[in-house]
């Protein structure tokens, strides 16, 4: 091991992180079923978010340029790693999220009823985030495609842990699929970087000429290879069954941190490219705002409460490609200011979104651990049993929709403040794309609340849809412990948003240079984001103890909710999802194609009638799955020359060798 410059200790602690996270499935694999491994593989995980986090903020507040340069062995040189600031805004989630998913699981996932499963998961998820973390800190490009192979196959065999469930293995393999797809895709983009650059490293910001084939090629197979992990529509389509059959812990870190990987790919490979042309912001914004609309259409139809949020996760995803799309906007127009809101935006929704979105998945795995069940329409009247899960959920839904006092109103407040911020400054459709942000912003908020409206409505309140699942008992402390933790964040982003400037402005150093070393600070009003939020506080304190004092005095009836006139009224009168979100739906039918089934009432003694509504995956079921079917089809004659048998293949590859000499004499 070498050292470039001034070793940082910073760097240090974030591999020994690493270290620790690799090692902290182990002791269950030496040990299997055994509680005490299990809390050991957990301390390790702790520990690993605890040196991590400094790392990382140390990387922020005490920047060394030194790198670590490990030998490989191999002839494209050694494995180059540093930390900066805009790495280690990434890295502070991922420690902050795996580590809470570790206490989680232990109380959520116990080896000692799991005992099939339990070291299998535990192994593959320290191992996924120690990929994780090796991806954030990888300056060589080698290097970033090892970890992010390993990330991959980590991920795989993490959410396929319940692997003899059949819906388990398609997700499993459809997520394989489609991530290989993207890694090849991103052995281009490095492949094309050597071109230009002569060196398996990545770029540092605007040194590149964003003008050629070249550049072109480079942004196309980035934003295909990073979109595909992000989830980006279309190319999202692994998502929703993956974050549907994970453990709820696994889907935590697939939704909050693994999606985010593909953002850090596009922006630390986009800020290599000085004065980007104009379209590729466009292409960025344009696919951010589809993805965020139909992502939030898509959640309001889903009967399944992990497939709702994973949906949720699209539309997120979307909201931070818009802020990125803004900053490449701003960066070819020379607006400062459009940058610094666009890219900090992105990256505080980045943080905001790993937070809220794992606070929702674990407890989406409370209810769920609690009642056997995540199909929406069979549950209700959740809170009563489970009050502090649905707390803890309300508070993440207020975060998603972007409301305040939580953290998703800043982030989101400061690509509205971007988008205003170019309204009337250029003329031209390109220059003006940024504006049209707002109104998309606002339709996704309001479909937002719609969807959060239904879910805790129907999962939390009222009576409960079916016996079978309406039992259940409040989850244990080691499955609060990190509710509480990830809902105490996202309170104190969203009170004290100025807390995180520091960050945030050197992020924008590292990502765009001169053009983002306009201090956030000045643009977005954060003292008044703080004073609103304990305004908003002390309002809800205050009529909180009004109700009570006038509850605590008049008599409590105890009765079914209200039937609309009904003498009898029983939970089947109560609103499902479907008939919920059956207008909303209405208005996206053309894209999200609906199919609905339903037995007609006929005659004067009609007997049992039903309806039952279904969402396709419009994208995989009438886009991709059609298309490689054909493509199967049309291939029968070359898989002939498949046929199994090892001395046919032996032969084809003396041929193969043979032409290559062949090649090789004749230049």
């Amino acid at each position: 091991m070498t050292f470039s410059g001034e070793p940082a200790t910073s760097l240090g602690l974030l591999l020994l992180a690493v270290c620790c996270q690799a090692v902290s499935g182990v002791p269950l694999l030496l040990r299997p079923g055994s509680s005490l491994a299990q809390r050991l593989g957990v301390s390790l995980m702790v520990a690993a978010s605890i040196m991590g986090c400094a790392g990382a903020l140390g990387a922020v507040f005490l920047p060394a340029d030194g790198t670590w340069l490990l030998p490989s062995g191999l002839p494209f040189g050694g494995f180059e790693i540093g930390s900066d600031a805009l790495s280690s805004l990434f890295l502070l989630p991922i420690f902050i999220v795996t580590g809470c998913c570790a206490v989680y699981g232990a109380g959520y996932w116990p080896v000692a009823r799991h005992t099939a499963h339990g070291g299998k998961l535990a192994f593959f998820l320290g191992l996924l985030s120690a990929a994780l973390t090796m991806v954030l800190v990888a300056r060589s490009t080698l290097l970033f495609l090892m970890a992010w192979e390993v990330m991959a196959f980590a991920a795989y065999f993490a959410l396929t842990a319940e692997d003899e469930k059949p819906q388990v293995r398609e997700a499993g393999v459809l997520y394989l699929i489609t991530a290989h797809f993207g890694a090849l895709a991103l052995f281009a983009t490095f492949s094309l970087l050597n071109a230009a650059t002569g060196a398996y490293l990545f770029p540092s910001p605007g040194s590149l000429a964003a003008t050629g084939p070249l550049a072109t090629a480079v942004f196309l197979t980035a934003l295909f290879g990073f979109g595909m992990k992000a989830g980006v529509m279309p190319l999202h389509i692994w998502l929703p069954s993956a974050h549907a059959n994970a453990p709820s812990h696994v889907s935590a870190i697939l939704s909050g941190v693994v999606l985010k990987t593909g953002v850090y790919g596009m922006m630390r490979v986009f800020c290599a490219f000085s004065d980007p042309p104009l379209w590729w912001g466009g292409v960025v914004l344009v696919m951010g705002a589809v993805s965020a609309v139909l992502g939030v259409a898509y959640a309001i139809g889903q009967h399944d409460l992990k497939r709702l949020l994973a949906y949720h996760s699209i539309e997120n995803i979307g909201i931070i490609l818009m802020g990125l799309g803004m900053a490449l906007i701003g960066a070819n127009q020379g607006w400062e200011a459009l940058v610094a809101l666009g890219a900090a935006g992105a990256l505080l929704h980045v943080v905001n979104h790993a937070l809220f979105k794992a606070l929702l998945f674990l407890s989406a795995g409370s209810v769920i651990h609690a009642t056997g069940t995540r199909e929406i329409d069979l549950l209700g009247g959740v809170a009563r049993r489970l009050p502090r899960t649905a707390s803890f959920f309300l508070v993440g839904a207020v975060a998603i929709c972007g409301l305040p006092p939580l953290n998703g109103f800043v982030s989101e407040l400061m690509i509205y403040l971007g988008a205003f911020n170019s309204i009337g400054a250029a003329a031209g459709l390109g220059p003006s794309l940024p504006a049209l942000a707002a109104p998309v912003l606002a339709l996704v908020g309001g479909l937002a609340v719609a969807c959060f409206v239904k879910v805790y409505g129907v999962v939390f309140l009222g009576a409960p849809r079916s016996s079978e699942h309406a039992g259940g008992d409040e989850a244990g402390a080691g499955m609060l412990l990190p509710m509480g933790v990830l809902a105490a964040c996202c309170g104190v982003i969203g009170l004290a948003p100025g807390l995180l400037v520091p960050v945030l402005n050197a992020a924008l150093g590292d990502y765009g240079g001169s053009l983002a070393l306009q201090g956030i600070a000045s643009l977005v009003p954060f003292p008044w984001i703080s004073i609103v939020g304990v305004g908003l506080l002390l309002l809800l304190a205050l009529l909180w103890v009004f109700v009570a004092r006038r509850s605590a005095r008049l008599p409590v009836p105890v009765a079914p909710t209200w039937g609309c006139g009904y003498l009898r009224p029983t939970p089947r009168m109560q609103y499902t999802a479907s008939s919920f979100g059956a207008m909303l739906v209405t208005w996206f039918s053309v894209l999200l194609r609906p199919e609905r089934h339903r037995t007609e009432v006929h005659g004067l003694f009609p007997g049992p009638s039903s309806h039952e509504s279904h969402l396709p995956e419009t994208v995989l079921e009438k886009g991709y799955l059609p298309f490689l079917e054909y493509l199967f089809e049309k291939a029968q004659p070359v898989r002939r020359l498949q046929h199994g048998k090892l001395n046919i293949y032996i032969f084809y590859t003396f041929v193969t060798l043979v032409l290559l000499l062949a090649l090789t004499s004749a230049q």
